[in-house]
């Protein structure tokens, strides 16, 4: 009886470890090894085709791209809310504003100091003009010496912060009585609104100026 206390422990520990064992060792291949089972001898077998990432369907084109074939679309894939210009507020002074300026005149940090090119101000005729698909595509793909900012900003925000440039040059052609008195709306402006384009109300000078007059 003592010697078969003895040896049992050693069954035991030797039954355990052949487990372990074979846990450790299974019949797998290690990645990019090559493999004699396929004809084309690797291991890893590439996707089935047409196969999606989670989160990468991207049904829809336009909200992805910012165009309508090879062109920059002109109206906002969703309607815009008064939290949707919050947060491209938000997300505009982290990433835009260091080189064109909370105002959007191009007169940001990094270029006011000469470490840049100073950008253009988006309160030229020719930017309150491009299409919001045109932004869009810019902050995505860069331009110039701009990088993309794809990797830094979701799609969304990216959207987002389009709606707020949009207001920031709106409110460049806004009057006196535009502002006085009027509270905040909960709805974003009706140019932003899905379908309906996104050109500026642009007024001429004079017009705006006769009309303060009265």
């Amino acid at each position: 009886m003592p010697r078969l206390c003895r040896v049992a422990p050693l069954a035991l520990v030797t039954l355990l470890a052949g487990c372990r064992i074979d846990m450790h060792v299974q019949p797998r291949e290690n990645p990019l090894a090559k493999s004699g089972f396929f004809a084309d001898h690797r291991s890893a077998r590439p996707p089935v085709e047409g196969t999606v990432a989670r989160g990468e369907l991207r049904a829809d084109k336009y909200l992805y791209t910012g165009k309508l074939g090879n062109n920059p679309g002109d109206y906002m894939p969703f309607a815009v809310t008064r939290e949707d210009l919050e947060r491209g507020q938000v997300r505009y002074n982290i990433y835009c504003a260091p080189c064109h300026s909370r105002v959007g005149d191009g007169n940001g940090y990094i270029a006011s100091r000469g470490f840049s090119r100073k950008p253009p101000s988006f309160h030229i005729e020719r930017l309150e003009k491009a299409p919001v698909g045109y932004i869009y595509g810019v902050i995505t793909e860069g331009f110039g010496i701009m990088p993309d900012y794809s990797s830094q900003i979701p799609p969304m925000d990216r959207w987002r912060i389009v709606a707020y440039v949009r207001a920031l040059q709106l409110s460049q052609h806004a009057s006196p009585a535009d502002a006085a008195g009027h509270p905040i709306p909960a709805a974003a402006p009706a140019f932003l609104d899905p379908g309906t384009g996104a050109t500026l109300p642009r007024v001429k000078p004079s017009e705006q100026a006769s009309e303060e007059s009265k």
